[in-house]
């Protein structure tokens, strides 16, 4: 009895231990690699950024990859990447289509935290200025606001921690950040 007892303390402990991840989800250009970097090393965490890692597993840059994939092939490449992620004392930053994978989201709920940055449409169109070199997997004939309108149902749902974006410095976003992981 006392060996499942102990083993049950020790699953508990691992999951505990896991959950000290912090993912952060968001459309391109949300500002989540950058504030991610930023926030790890407030923090004094690791970083991982999957759209890097994706590119490094796959041996090509993520606009080429979507653009031989397609969208769903792309979907499934990522999906299976990032459901393998065995991190601790990480901040993650995504891809912004992550929220298409259930399998990946529920991973990363397992592991972390997740944290929406929300930012508004018009704030992400200035922010990308070249969305042909960003890796952003668009349905054949979708614009960028049809994919923002598509995808934000998606990051609500998901997200544990929203924040706002806009009108943010990142020194202002990775403080919010924090302060919300706080409470």
């Amino acid at each position: 009895m006392d060996k499942m007892k102990e083993m049950d303390k020790m699953k508990e402990m691992d999951k505990m231990r896991k959950m000290d991840n912090i993912i952060l989800i968001g459309m391109p250009g949300s500002g989540k690699s950058t504030s991610g970097i930023l926030l790890a090393k407030s923090l004094g965490l690791s970083f991982m950024d999957t759209d890097l890692l994706i590119q490094q597993q796959e041996g090509m840059l993520l606009q080429d990859l979507a653009d031989s994939a397609g969208f769903s092939g792309f979907i499934e490449i990522e999906e299976k990447i990032i459901s393998q992620i065995q991190v601790s004392k990480c901040v993650i930053s995504t891809g912004g289509s992550v929220v298409y994978g259930e399998k990946s989201m529920a991973h990363l709920k397992d592991i972390g935290i997740i944290v929406f940055l929300d930012v508004t449409f018009p704030e992400i169109m200035r922010r990308i200025q070249n969305i042909s070199t960003r890796g952003i997997a668009l349905k054949e004939g979708q614009s960028l606001e049809n994919l923002y309108e598509e995808r934000r149902p998606l990051y609500e749902k998901y997200a544990d921690i929203t924040v706002s974006g806009d009108g943010k410095t990142i020194e202002e976003l990775v403080t919010e950040i924090a302060e919300n992981l706080q409470k």
